[in-house]
């Protein structure tokens, strides 16, 4: 009988700081997102510390009397790992170090952690690989002290100690080693989008975990992997669909997030350049989640950033089956009706007179409304495709039910 292999996770404590750029509502967002993170990456969060700051400790972020008990907390409970939302400078990373004597973190750290992890193909090594390096670059002295007492782990992942310690003269010919690896590497991958030929391409885009590979499974009937943990693909996989007898290209891309580090967009650009080339955008969303308007708002900003936020696009509403909603007891006449509250009939109205008929409504795991959702795509492709071949106009009809 095989073994049952048991997976330990590292014991996490979390800090974040309520500050005039982000309330006490936000805060706690945050941290849900950077616990999920950390579960992604491997780690079990154990407490939460939280402190209302005008401005962060240029020293150690947070304040002394805080610091003081998070060690207490930190020696109780034999914590491995401490990690903080926003990223700290190489300073206060050293300061809080030899405080706490354990390894602390920020959500960069993390997050490059994780596509550390990902990281299937040379290509998207070579990504993480460079963004590692190029937040490593200023950290060097006194980094890596903690690492004859603790080897391995969340954080851990990527450029060796020794290769780091050596010198940074190292580390900046490693960077211009990997920039001219992926150079070359863009090349090859513009010459493969060229050789697609007149395709239609369709991209999706979204928030990380909204399911955007769960769908790409559906509609192309491929089997992308997709797992309900983030940045669960960091390569764009693209695939042939037919809708109809109307062929186009699908690509999933790699999920966005909140406080993306600025390493991980720039060594991450060509990856995009799916979505930079895709004639019709699927910005696909978790109306399950609380916050799934400040997600649209996020990715909305990224696209701004890659020049794409003007392309046509449709918003695809997912995992609709797991949708719930606080409904308000009729007799409360104190509590009112805010945005949480809504049904989905009510969202749906909401968002189809924001964005007209470019609003879907789907479950891609359960299959709900999908003739509806391909109905939709097939007109986008095929309206795009008669544009560009109009000689081409003959062989699709304009309405899919006509198959």
């Amino acid at each position: 009988m095989l073994e049952k292999k048991t997976i330990t996770y590292e014991k996490v404590v979390l800090i974040g700081v309520i500050s005039r750029e982000q309330n006490e509502e936000k805060v706690s967002e945050y941290l849900d997102e950077l616990e999920f993170l950390t579960y992604t990456a491997g780690g079990e969060v154990y407490k939460r510390f939280v402190q209302r700051v005008d401005k962060p400790n240029p020293k150690t972020y947070i304040g002394t009397g805080k610091m003081e008990e998070v060690e207490r907390y930190v020696d109780e409970h034999e914590i491995g790992s401490v990690i903080f939302d926003d990223e700290l400078t190489p300073g206060q990373q050293r300061n809080i170090e030899k405080q706490l004597r354990c390894k602390i973190l920020d959500r960069t750290t993390l997050i490059l952690d994780i596509f550390a992890q990902r990281a299937q193909t040379s290509y998207s090594r070579t990504q993480v690989e460079l963004a590692q390096y190029e937040y490593l670059l200023p950290r060097l002295t006194g980094l890596w002290t903690h690492l004859e007492r603790q080897k391995g782990g969340i954080g851990m992942r990527g450029p060796g100690e020794t290769e780091i310690e050596t010198d940074r003269r190292i580390v900046r010919d490693r960077i211009a080693l990997l920039k001219k690896k992926l150079t070359k590497i863009d090349r090859q991958m513009e010459t493969q989008r060229g050789n697609r030929g007149a395709m239609i391409r369709v991209a999706l885009v979204g928030y990380t975990n909204v399911g955007k590979s769960t769908l790409m499974n559906v509609v192309s009937k491929s089997d992308v992997f997709a797992e309900n943990k983030l940045f669960a693909t960091l390569d764009t996989t693209v695939r042939k669909v037919v809708i109809g007898n109307l062929p186009f290209l699908l690509s999933d891309t790699v999920g966005f997030i909140r406080k993306l580090p600025t390493q991980l967009v720039e060594s991450f650009k060509s990856t995009l350049d799916e979505v930079r080339e895709a004639d019709l955008l699927l910005h696909v969303v978790d109306i399950s989640h609380p916050n799934f308007e400040d997600h649209i708002d996020s990715v909305t900003k990224i696209l701004g950033e890659i020049e794409s936020a003007d392309k046509r696009t449709i918003m695809v509403f997912n995992k609709i089956d797991q949708y719930h909603h606080e409904t308000i007891d009729a007799d409360d006449l104190v509590t009112e009706k805010t945005e949480k509250h809504f049904t989905m009939e009510e969202w749906q109205k909401t968002w189809m007179e924001r964005v007209g008929d470019n609003a879907l409504f789907i479950s891609a795991l359960n299959k709900e409304n999908l003739d509806e959702f391909k109905k939709r795509v097939y007109n986008e492709v095929r309206d795009i495709h008669v544009t560009r071949f109009p000689y081409n106009n003959f062989l699709y009809p304009e309405n899919l039910d006509e198959y």
